[in-house]
C-alpha cells in the first residue's frame, strides 16, 4: 500500500487503513465475541484495505460507486463468501500429501459450507454435470429410473435454479451410478457438500479423489472416510 499522505489531513494512507482496522476489529468485538481473533484481524485489514483504496479514486470513480449504492450489501456478501470460498479451497489443497493431520483436524476439514456453494456457479467447483436428457441420449439412463435412484439417494443431483437439477457425470460408469454414492449422500446430508468432498484430495485417504477410489470399486475406505468427515 503507499504511502501516500492527503493534503486534508496529514494521514498517510498506511495510518488511515491501520485506523479502519482498529475500528472495525472493536466493532466485531463488541457485536459477536465468538468471532475468533485471527479472523477479526482479516476482516479489519480487509475492510482497511478497502477504505483506504476509496480515498484514492477520481471522483468519477466515486459517483459510480454511489450509483450502485442499493447493490453494495449485495456485492459485498458475494465478495465475502468468494473469499471465504478462495481460502477454503486454498487451505484444503494445502492438506494434500499430508498424512500427519490429527482425527479431530480432518472431522472438520476446511470445505466451503452449503450456503457458500449455493453462491458459486456448479461448473466452476463440480466439474461436468449433465441434465436427464443428456443421461438418457448418451448413457442410456432412463428419465424414470434417474428419478428412482434420485428418490433413493442414489445418485448425487444438484439443484441448478427453479427445480431442475443436473447430475455429476464421474459419478457413473456403465450408466449406473458407482457403488458407494448412497452411502457417502446420507452421511454427509447436503448434496453439494457430499460431491464437494467426493471430488477434493481427502487427508484420510492420503491425499487421494474420492471419487476416484469410487470408481475402482474401493468403496468401503471411502465410505469410512466420508464417515469421519461427516458433521455431528
Amino acid at each position: 500500500m503507499t504511502r501516500f499522505q492527503t493534503k486534508t489531513t496529514g494521514i498517510t494512507q498506511d495510518d488511515f487503513a491501520d485506523m479502519v482496522a482498529e475500528k472495525v476489529e472493536r466493532a466485531l468485538a463488541h457485536y459477536d465475541e465468538a468471532i475468533n481473533g485471527p479472523t477479526m484481524i482479516s476482516v479489519g485489514k480487509i475492510a482497511g484495505s478497502i477504505a483506504s483504496a476509496v480515498t484514492l479514486l477520481s471522483p468519477k470513480h466515486q459517483r459510480a460507486i454511489d450509483a450502485i449504492h442499493a447493490d453494495l450489501p449485495g456485492l459485498a456478501s458475494k465478495f465475502v463468501r468468494a473469499l471465504a470460498a478462495e481460502a477454503a479451497r486454498r487451505s484444503e489443497a494445502g492438506t494434500v500429501g499430508t498424512t500427519t493431520l490429527s482425527a479431530e483436524a480432518e472431522t472438520h476439514p476446511a470445505l466451503p459450507q452449503s450456503d457458500d456453494l449455493e453462491s458459486m456457479l456448479i461448473e466452476d467447483w463440480a466439474g461436468r454435470v449433465a441434465g436427464s436428457t443428456y443421461l438418457e441420449e448418451n448413457l442410456r439412463i432412463a428419465r424414470s429410473t434417474l428419478h428412482r435412484w434420485q428418490r433413493r439417494g442414489d445418485v448425487i443431483a444438484l439443484r441448478k435454479g427453479g427445480r431442475k437439477h443436473v447430475f455429476p457425470l464421474a459419478q457413473f460408469v456403465d450408466g449406473r451410478p458407482v457403488a458407494g454414492i448412497s452411502d457417502v449422500l446420507e452421511l454427509i446430508g447436503n448434496p453439494r457438500l457430499a460431491w464437494l468432498w467426493l471430488t477434493r484430495p481427502a487427508a484420510r485417504l492420503d491425499g487421494r479423489i474420492p471419487i476416484d477410489l469410487l470408481r475402482q470399486d474401493r468403496a468401503e475406505e471411502v465410505v469410512e472416510a466420508a464417515r469421519v468427515f461427516a458433521p455431528g
